[in-house]
């Protein structure tokens, strides 16, 4: 049913696809230091700070994940603040080759950042002690908004896909949404959504990537069997009128469920060397629209997105994957256990 010379021959073309991604830019700032005694101020450990990592996160690890993917032919479109990091997101984007300059600065809104705090003595591991965010989560002025919208229409025809990240921060307003639908179908391009909030909000694109989790939110009711899940598919594409629903479900796999009333389940690739699944949802979009992009169809570009997410699964953090990676891991996987069937819901 699958060939994998095909995929193969689609992961060799990831390279050339144009991306834009819009959506909630951020910072994941990992503070680390060694216990080096109790504060005489309070009952609190005191850390001889060791190091500072600045990791992108959310729309960043999105886009970061393309970059490593297609060479770095990926722009940001979003906010950051006139902070302190500000700076650094937008010196991190730079750093893993995206185009920063499109991203908007807000003299209102905080640069979004999840500051870690990790300490460890000399005889036991790193653990996390403290996350701050920093965050602003109101509406954005209508200036700002206007300015997004104004670049989305004239930035759209330069790419061939757009990935809006939503992790429900404030940048994805109802009319950010409408406009950059419209653009893209108006320039005939891939759209795609990644979002972590209501999903009913997008209408009529070429597929959304939820988890179960957050697909449950939307819902309202939990997906607790067969006939929730397949039931829950047919309701997404009902609700988002998008070509494509691909719900991600961790170690269950994925399912793939197309307007045409196909549905494809996806097994999970990897299940016994998960390592950490932080960002996993963030590759899986980035691989998903590279692959439409380069020509795959849905259950073509939804295995590529399973094989990314395997891999990235098997490291520390909001991680990456390659091409070169991919292939050589392609020719382990058994493609024979992806089932293609039909709706059937009373």
């Amino acid at each position: 049913m699958f060939c994998k010379q095909k995929i193969k021959n689609i992961i060799q073309n990831l390279n050339q696809p144009r991306i834009l991604v819009i959506g909630d830019f951020a910072l994941d700032e990992m503070i680390y230091g060694t216990s080096h005694r109790i504060s005489r101020e309070a009952p609190v450990l005191i850390l001889q700070h060791t190091r500072t990592d600045n990791l992108l996160g959310a729309a960043s690890n999105a886009a970061n994940n393309i970059s490593k993917l297609n060479g770095g032919k990926v722009s940001a479109l979003g906010i950051v603040g006139s902070d302190y990091h500000g700076g650094i997101l937008k010196n991190a984007l730079e750093q893993a080759n995206i185009d920063v300059s499109h991203v908007l600065t807000d003299q209102n809104r905080a640069t979004t950042t999840k500051t870690r705090i990790s300490g460890a003595s000399a005889q036991s591991v790193v653990q996390q002690i403290v996350r701050i965010d920093r965050e602003t989560r109101s509406e954005l002025s209508s200036e700002i908004e206007q300015k997004i919208i104004d670049k989305i229409h004239a930035l759209t025809s330069d790419y061939d896909g757009i990935l809006l990240s939503d992790y429900g921060i404030g940048i994805m307003t109802q009319n950010i949404i409408d406009n950059a639908i419209n653009s893209a179908k108006k320039y005939d391009k891939v759209i795609v959504v990644d979002s972590q909030d209501d999903l009913s909000r997008f209408k009529g694109v070429d597929i959304i990537t939820p988890n179960q989790p957050d697909a449950e939110k939307t819902l309202g009711y939990i997906i607790k069997d067969r006939q929730t899940l397949l039931k829950a598919g047919q309701d997404l594409l009902d609700m988002t009128l998008a070509d494509k629903i691909l719900l991600t479900r961790g170690g269950d796999g994925m399912m793939l469920f197309e307007k045409n009333g196909n549905i494809t389940e996806i097994p999970a690739f990897n299940k016994t060397e998960v390592f950490d699944v932080t960002g996993a949802g963030d590759t899986v979009a980035a691989a998903v629209t590279l692959g439409l992009c380069a020509g795959a169809n849905a259950t073509e570009a939804s295995v590529i997105g399973n094989l990314s997410a395997s891999l990235v699964i098997r490291k520390f953090g909001a991680a990456t994957t390659s091409q070169e990676e991919l292939i050589e891991n392609l020719e382990d996987l058994n493609l024979e256990n992806i089932r293609k069937f039909e709706f059937n819901i009373c």
